[in-house]
């Protein structure tokens, strides 16, 4: 059977109007190791997409020269199999840590604007860009599609994060977590993941007219607490996404993130809202043992390598977002479709 997965939920989301058309096909993935052959990109590009999203770990840098990490980039440039994708398809991104500069770090890395200057001339940043006068990398854009808008808003999870707390052995015992654990999640909101600038700009671009509205989140939204990174780290901060979605009234949300080595999709069901779905793209070199305890999971974890691939239809009465996970030999492995419907608040 070539789907190992399908399964089929409710979610909304509006229109588009690329290329003149009423459809969309948004390419995504995250940690992408210059150092390892990437022949995926070869694989995604038989897909077309009008657009591919990098969510972070685009390189695994770990470095506080910045010369080693100029050096990565430039590996990464040459490789043929993303150079030739590159020539082809637009792309958007974001960051990690592992590009940011060192495993799980937050604000206090002593290089973040050097490493960001890099980072911002790699993926060829307008020197005009916003991006370019504020403090961390995040950024949104608007594309329209057949007479709606399709919001893409990505967030800078390290730039202004607080560090994480360590694991307080809390979790003992517990049979459903037989692994070593490194973080404990915060109990009291005296820390920040986004900042609070951040957290101003993205409550603008809520409040601005958009159908659809993708958040690209470099580690995920959408969990529970695993012991790993996760925005679940950092529950206030999560209630507080979840609480600006109400208060901004803005309809068509869900996340797309990265970071842990395999693929899942999660559901969120918000209080506030209509549910939040998190499609996770993490590995189009880099693969993990297992997959963190996750009640929020539809379906199973994908293992191997793979990317996601979001199409958004606007022909039919009701439009359709189709979320996918495709692995490296180009097996369909997960499948949801979509209505707009879901996605507004009632």
């Amino acid at each position: 059977m070539r789907i190992a997965i399908l399964f089929l939920f409710s979610l909304s989301i509006s229109n588009f109007i690329f290329a003149q058309d009423s459809t969309m096909t948004i390419a995504f993935g995250s940690c992408s190791n210059q150092d390892k052959p990437l022949p995926i990109f070869s694989v995604i590009a038989q897909h077309h997409p009008d657009l591919f999203i990098f969510l972070g770990d685009n390189i695994y840098a770990d470095t506080y020269s910045m010369c080693k990490m100029k050096r990565k980039y430039r590996k990464l440039s040459k490789n043929k199999d993303f150079r030739l994708f590159r020539e082809q398809t637009p792309i958007i991104a974001t960051w990690d840590d592992h590009d940011y500069g060192q495993n799980d770090i937050g604000r206090h890395y002593s290089k973040k604007e050097q490493s960001k200057k890099i980072f911002l001339r790699f993926f060829k940043e307008p020197e005009n860009s916003e991006r370019r006068k504020h403090a961390g990398i995040y950024t949104s854009y608007m594309y329209p599609l057949a007479g709606k808008t399709i919001q893409i808003i990505l967030l800078d999870n390290r730039t202004f994060r607080d560090d994480l707390l360590p694991y307080d052995g809390s979790l003992i015992g517990d049979s459903t977590h037989l692994y070593d654990l490194d973080y404990s999640p915060y109990t009291t909101a005296d820390s920040t993941l986004l900042g609070a600038e951040q957290w101003r700009w993205l409550e603008g671009e809520l409040l601005k007219k958009a159908d659809i509205r993708i958040i690209g989140s470099s580690t995920q939204f959408a969990t529970e607490y695993n012991g790993y990174e996760t925005w679940a780290n950092f529950p206030h901060e999560q209630q507080r996404m979840l609480q600006l979605i109400q208060s901004t009234q803005a309809n068509g949300v869900f996340f797309i993130s990265g970071d842990v080595h395999y693929s899942e999709l999660s559901l969120l069901k918000n209080p506030y809202t209509y549910p939040i779905y998190d499609l996770t793209a993490s590995g189009l070199t880099e693969k993990w043992g297992f997959a963190t305890p996750n009640k929020f999971r539809l379906g199973e974890p994908i293992m191997q390598n793979h990317f996601g691939i979001i199409s958004i239809d606007l022909k039919v009465e009701d439009p359709e977002i189709k979320l996918q996970v495709w692995d490296i030999s180009d097996s369909l492995r997960l499948e949801g479709m979509v209505p707009l419907s879901g996605l507004r608040l009632r």
